[in-house]
Formats: C-alpha cells, sequence, structure tokens
C-alpha cells in the first residue's frame, strides 16, 4: 500500500522529478571528472576548509574565536507530502553544519517550482516544513531566491560558527581510530519503496522520523579531544562517505557489517528490488576502492551503497572515546549508534574499504 498519504491537490510530488532526496546527486565518478579542473584560484589562509577533500561545508575564520561555516544543500522531493518534503530538504541542509562541529545561525531558502502545476497552496506547504526544522534548528529563514523549474527544487543556504580549534574535517581520521555511526541506513531503499507505491505506513513514519531529526550532536562531538573527524553520510551511501574518511587519512576503513544499524525492513525491500539508482551509479563510481567478502550478495552490497538523505553522523574517535561519543548521541536521542569499524593502515592492494 502506498504510505504517503499527502492529501493535497494536483500530481504527486515525486512523479514530476526523475530522482528523490539526495539520490539526485551526480554519481561520485562523474562529479571528480567534473571538478578535476576547478580550485585554481589560490586560496586565503582564512579559508580553514575548501574543496579539497570534499567536504560537508566551507570553514572561513573571522577571529580567533570565530570561524563561519557555509554550505548549501537541495533536492527534488523524495516524498509526496509538501510538509514532510520541505522538512527533510531543511535538516538535510543544515546536518552539514553540524558535521562540521558547528552551530547554525541563519538559512537561506532556495526554492524552483513548476508553478504552473502545483498550487501555491502545495508550495507554500513545503516552505512551511522547511520553517517548521529551522525553528527546531534555532534558525530564522533570513530570505533566500525563487525560479520557476520543470521539477520541484527546496534547500537551504544554511550558516553556522564554530571556534576555529574545534572544526572538523572529514579529512583528519588516524589510523587505530574507532567509527561510530549516528542514524541507521536504508532511506534510500525506503523510498524507493514509496515511489512503487508499496512502503506500508510504519515503513513511512519510520523514513520521516529518521530523515527530519537533526544531527544536533555535532558541536558536542567536536569538543571532545578524542573526536577527531567527522562526516554525515548522505548522497554516496555508507561506502561513499566512510572513502572519503580514509582517502584522508590515507589508511583504510574497515566496515564490521554485521554492526551496521539499519532501518526496520530495509533489507527485505531490498532483496525485492527496492533499491534506487543512485545505488548502482555509487558502486560505479567508487566501488574500485572497496573489498568486498567473497559471499556479499548484491542485496547487501545496494545497502552499503544506498544513498542517504538526511543521513547520520559518522564519527572517527579514538578508542578510549567510544563509550563518550555514544553517550552524546543517546543524550541527543540517536539510540540506534553504533560502533561500526576502524581505520588500519594501507593493505597494499589499493583498497580503501574492506568489509568483514
Amino acid at each position: 500500500m502506498n504510505a504517503n498519504t499527502a492529501a493535497t491537490p494536483g500530481p504527486r510530488l515525486t512523479s514530476l522529478s526523475h530522482g528523490g532526496g539526495c539520490g539526485c546527486k551526480i554519481a561520485p565518478g562523474v562529479l571528480s571528472e567534473i571538478l578535476k579542473n576547478t580550485n585554481r584560484m589560490p586560496m586565503p589562509p582564512e579559508l580553514l576548509v575548501g574543496i579539497e577533500t570534499a567536504d560537508d561545508a566551507a570553514v572561513y575564520q573571522l577571529s580567533d574565536d570565530i570561524a563561519l561555516i557555509a554550505t548549501t544543500d537541495f533536492f527534488m522531493p523524495i516524498v509526496d507530502d509538501p510538509f514532510d518534503f520541505g522538512r527533510i530538504a531543511a535538516a538535510n541542509a543544515i546536518s552539514d553544519v553540524y558535521a562540521m562541529g558547528g552551530k547554525p545561525i541563519v538559512a537561506l531558502a532556495l526554492v524552483g517550482m513548476p508553478i504552473n502545476v502545483l498550487s501555491t497552496d502545495v508550495i507554500g506547504k513545503i516552505l512551511e516544513g522547511g520553517e517548521s526544522v529551522c525553528r527546531a534548528a534555532g534558525i530564522p529563514i533570513a530570505g533566500g531566491h525563487t525560479i520557476d523549474s520543470v521539477e520541484p527544487i527546496y534547500g537551504l543556504v544554511a550558516l553556522g560558527v564554530v571556534h576555529p580549534k574545534r572544526v572538523k574535517r572529514n579529512a583528519d581520521a588516524r589510523i587505530g581510530d574507532r567509527l561510530i555511526l549516528g542514524k541507521p541506513i536504508g532511506v534510500g531503499v525506503l523510498s524507493a519503496a514509496l515511489k512503487k507505491e508499496v512502503l506500508a505506513a510504519a515503513g513511512y513514519a519510520q523514513m520521516i522520523a529518521t530523515t527530519t531529526q537533526l544531527n544536533t550532536p555535532g558541536p558536542d562531538l567536536a569538543a571532545m579531544d578524542g573526536v577527531h573527524a567527522l562526516t554525515d553520510v548522505t548522497g554516496f551511501g555508507l561506502a561513499g562517505h566512510a572513502l572519503e574518511l580514509a582517502r584522508g587519512a590515507k589508511a583504510v576503513v574497515a566496515l564490521d557489517w554485521a554492526r551496521v544499524p539499519m532501518l526496520e525492513g530495509v533489507r527485505e525491500l531490498a532483496a525485492q528490488g527496492m533499491v534506487t539508482g543512485a545505488s548502482e551509479r555509487n558502486w560505479a563510481g567508487y566501488g574500485g576502492e572497496v573489498r568486498l567478502p567473497a559471499d556479499f550478495s548484491d542485496t547487501e552490497r545496494a545497502l552499503l551503497t544506498d544513498p542517504q538523505t538526511s543521513g547520520g553522523l559518522l564519527v572517527s574517535c579514538d578508542a578510549n572515546a567510544v563509550a563518550d561519543v555514544l553517550a552524546v548521541f543517546r543524550r541527543h536521542g540517536f539510540e540506534a549508534a553504533a560502533d561500526i569499524g576502524e581505520i588500519v593502515a594501507e593493505s597494499g592492494d589499493g583498497a580503501r574499504l574492506i568489509l568483514r
């Protein structure tokens, strides 16, 4: 049955987009090709984080005590309910500020809508959903930009602040670190089932709960000396974002696959073919850097590369800090947070991610 019960006139939002949520991202291999000749300008020393490590946001130092975090994220509908779509998109955009260890301070809305297809009421509810999440994060939407577009697009520019010494990049993991994942994976599988109108009400509720949960542990984690690197798991899947940590550390991520938390029912749905096209594109982009067990099934691989929308924080921390990191997650309401692997030395076979 279709659990996405938006009682709004007009077409289903997901029918207007060729892909939804972070599954809309350009495939990692294609993106690398597009960006290979960019970033030729000299960077000012105040730019603490730019595009060099594919991090979650830019960070610019303003003073000895304050650095500005700047990021933007937007996508096409992953659900049909306009209010929920706005909530998910806003939570996803703000997550990049938390992933740098920062506190969000203000947002700008990015809105592209087919105004001859969607009513002003539906568009207004998308914006209301985004505002509700910004309100929960304690920040205003102070402006933005709108265009008339073929597909519905919504997201935010999100700004935040962090102490320069507490910036947590994705490139600073260390050999011997443990990896903690804050949210279960499987959002892409649920979104695929939703688009095919086979997602049950419980699955939809689970999907909304995880995608609208703000990654508020970020600043508390950044304040811990034992936390070395942070990122969030989004469109490139758990494998893609784990590989970013591995490349930055010039090391290997070893994942204990059985310990990776998953949303209820996603393994069964994936086995039924409820996977996104982005999952396969992700694998095509970085599969050459991944070593899988001989008995690793196609279903498991689809989950490993499953694109997450508003996914969890991925923390690289000292082994002695694991209990404290998990305690921070629990205090913020992330009961599924789990220790899922470690950073190990290079193996010599070219693999940056190994599954065990």
